[in-house]
């Protein structure tokens, strides 16, 4: 039987999203597109198509998806090239990351999260005992990991790109890699960070926004300091749901990345504690399945999912609140989108998968 508390959680979760994007794009949406239900049905109907693909893999042994792992990684890599291709990959945002799918539209990047945990799950757990090899181990996991995230970065999507690597280097971490490949790599991370930082001159204005918003308060600085002039006035119980200000065209896009803010505009401090409380559940329930799953195959796969999961919470939480720089990435199971909700929810159903044969 599947974990019950890790359902709770997701469930819950998905439910105050689903509110919170009606709430949060009402107002766009009805100038946009004269229907103030236009995000909230579209949010509903890929949360719906979500939770029936999340009970259907539950229900499918983990073990499948080992024993087909080298395909998927073959079609998230034709995909994530395929976006590439002008007249195939859509651009938004500046970013060219989304293939047309009729009236929806998918993005690579995302799938190729999940496809590169199922593959590395199952690379690892063979190759174990040549992890503290450098050449045997270390470098073939890393290379690939390189590969996707060079990939994603031509798009470029720097956030889902850092969420992939962190993921990607828990795992390996996990399964016995030596501290000093970790150090050396950590370096040559640091060094190749500030290149990418250096090369844009967009991601330097952000970080120059994070230092100090105000020094260009309708530029480069304008996300942060709305998001923060959201999350002031809301105090220990908020405003009310439905009475946030920011959402009147002063939050850009407020239904997707920065939906935290106007959450804790609305239910204020106790409604913000409340939903990390709920992403802590998920994250306690998830890494007792991944320490009581019954190989170590079992074990990477479900701690990349949570890893992949608190790791986009920590970021998007962290973009919102202004500890870190603005960096475009949603917040797993609240912000609106489709392939990014529908691929979380599928997880969270390989994740369930396993906790069905876990020793909970």
């Amino acid at each position: 039987m599947p974990d019950i508390l890790l359902m709770v959680g997701i469930i819950s979760l998905l439910t105050i999203g689903v509110i919170m994007v009606y709430s949060s794009s009402s107002i766009w949406a009805s100038y946009k597109f004269n229907d103030s239900f236009f995000f909230a049905k579209r949010q509903i109907l890929f949360a719906g198509a979500g939770v029936l693909a999340m009970f259907f893999i539950a229900r499918v042994p983990y073990l499948f998806w080992r024993t087909h792992a080298k395909k998927l990684l073959i079609i998230c890599f034709i995909f994530l090239i395929a976006v590439l291709i002008p007249g195939i990959g859509m651009v938004r945002g500046g970013a060219q990351s989304w293939i047309g799918v009729g009236a929806f539209s998918i993005q690579p990047s995302e799938f190729m999260k999940l496809g590169l945990i199922i593959f590395l799950a199952k690379f690892l757990s063979e190759r174990q005992k040549y992890i503290t090899s450098f050449q045997q181990g270390f470098l073939p996991a890393l290379s690939l990991v390189l590969v996707a995230f060079g990939l994603i970065m031509l798009q470029p999507d720097l956030g889902t790109g850092v969420v992939l690597v962190g993921t990607c280097m828990l795992m390996i971490f996990v399964s016995g890699a030596r501290w000093a490949h970790f150090v050396g790599l950590g370096l040559l991370g640091l060094a190749g960070f500030v290149a990418l930082i250096a090369s844009a001159p967009y991601r330097i204005k952000r970080i120059t926004a994070f230092l100090n918003p105000w020094e260009d308060p309708l530029g480069s600085g304008f996300q942060i300091i709305q998001s923060l002039y959201a999350i002031g006035p809301g105090g220990l119980m908020g405003l009310g749901l439905g009475q946030s200000l920011q959402k009147f065209f002063y939050l850009p896009e407020p239904q997707t990345d920065f939906i935290f803010a106007i959450l804790a505009e609305e239910l204020g401090f106790l409604g913000g504690a409340f939903v990390l409380a709920l992403f802590l559940l998920v994250l306690w329930r998830g890494i007792r399945v991944a320490l009581y799953a019954p190989d170590l195959y079992g074990t990477l796969l479900a701690l990349g999912i949570v890893g992949m999961i608190s790791i986009q919470v920590m970021i998007n939480i962290s973009v919102v609140t202004g500890l870190i720089p603005v960096t475009g990435i949603t917040l797993p199971f609240l912000s609106y989108g489709g392939s990014s909700l529908t691929l979380t929810l599928c997880s969270v159903g390989i994740l369930l998968s396993v906790s069905r044969y876990s020793k909970l």
